[in-house]
């Protein structure tokens, strides 16, 4: 049976700008979803489009949602169209928890808990954040790049490198900024340092991007992460099909419903897989951190470190700690959200 249908749109400044390749980053838009069913159980999802990485925009998945009606069933997601990937990730997930009723807080899943990942400022901001964020136990940071003038961030490299604590890895997220051989240069620096991997180095919209980037891959010891280049199932289908050898930076909220995308992951690169943000409400981050603790090898850290972000703590996901903890998702309540909007 259909349930009933409802969502609410929201505009949430963040707490400070988000500094990254693309530019400054002050706010976030979005959609909240909500289903309910005629037993009275509940569905959340959220609409968090990227429109860099592909999505459909907000005005676009807004009007989509008006046109769906008060009511809204399993049969209706395929009719969505695929180019809306975030609205179908958040009707899929809605849906998903009608049926589904939350697990008893009981045993090693009410203890369970994966690491994290500290986000650290872009520029030499970020040197100043190691220290606090070591001291609070984070042994895994990532660092925004592309962002400044070059050299002056390949000097820096240098010293966010020696600041790290024993033992820690730095990951470094370039947002496709850079050509093939200002890439080169980076993998070449930081063949002998502690860097985990470099994200997403060539835009996918570049010339040739897909061949670049596993020539990379091929030529150089430091792994190299998809982020942007992953945008909806069939591009998690067509990297793995073209063994791709490095690691897959994974925001769910922008791989729409792709169970057969999820399967070939869990099958193939179960290890190589990141489960990161979108910087979405504590809805979305609920929904993709349930995918994180069921996932057969989350072994690496979380790229949630990213809470306190909103002006509105309200909407923010469990605190960013060096560890994320299951029962800290149980405890959202993501109902406030939701007044908060009305």
């Amino acid at each position: 049976m259909p349930a009933r249908f409802a969502f609410r749109r929201y505009r949430l400044p963040f707490r400070a700008p988000v500094r990254t390749a693309h530019g400054l980053w002050t706010e976030r838009e979005g959609l909240i979803l909500r289903l309910e069913n005629e037993a009275g159980a509940i569905g959340w999802g959220e609409v968090a489009p990227l429109q860099g990485f592909g999505t459909e925009g907000v005005e676009a998945a807004a009007e989509a949602c008006a046109r769906l009606g008060d009511t809204f069933g399993a049969e209706e997601l395929p009719r969505i169209p695929p180019a809306f990937l975030c609205l179908r990730s958040g009707l899929a997930t809605a849906l998903a928890e009608l049926d589904r009723p939350e697990e008893p807080e009981t045993g090693a899943a009410r203890d369970a808990y994966l690491p994290v990942a500290a986000l650290l400022a872009a520029g030499r901001l970020g040197l100043a954040q190691i220290g606090p964020k070591a001291e609070a136990g984070f042994r895994t940071f990532k660092w925004k790049v592309g962002v400044g003038d070059a050299a002056d961030e390949l000097i820096l490299l240098d010293d966010l490198c020696a600041a790290l604590p024993a033992g820690a890895r730095l990951r470094l997220d370039a947002n496709g900024a850079w050509d093939r051989r200002r890439a080169e240069l980076w993998l070449e620096r930081c063949a002998d340092r502690p860097v985990e991997f470099v994200e997403q180095p060539i835009a996918p919209s570049a010339r040739r991007a897909d061949d670049l980037l596993l020539g990379l891959a091929g030529d150089y010891p430091t792994p190299i992460a998809l982020d942007e280049s992953l945008s909806g199932g069939e591009s998690v289908e067509r990297w793995l099909g073209a063994g791709w050898p490095g690691i897959f930076v994974v925001k769910p909220a922008l791989l729409g419903a792709a169970p057969a995308a999820w399967a070939l992951l869990a099958k193939a690169a179960a290890d190589r897989v990141v489960f990161s943000s979108a910087l979405e409400t504590a809805v979305g981050a609920r929904s993709a951190l349930r995918l994180a603790f069921g996932w057969p090898a989350t072994s690496r850290a979380l790229g949630f470190g990213v809470w306190p972000l909103f002006v509105d703590g309200r909407f923010d996901g469990p605190a960013a700690g060096p560890f994320l903890y299951a029962e800290s998702i149980r405890r959202l309540n993501v109902e406030v959200l939701w007044t908060a909007l009305s």
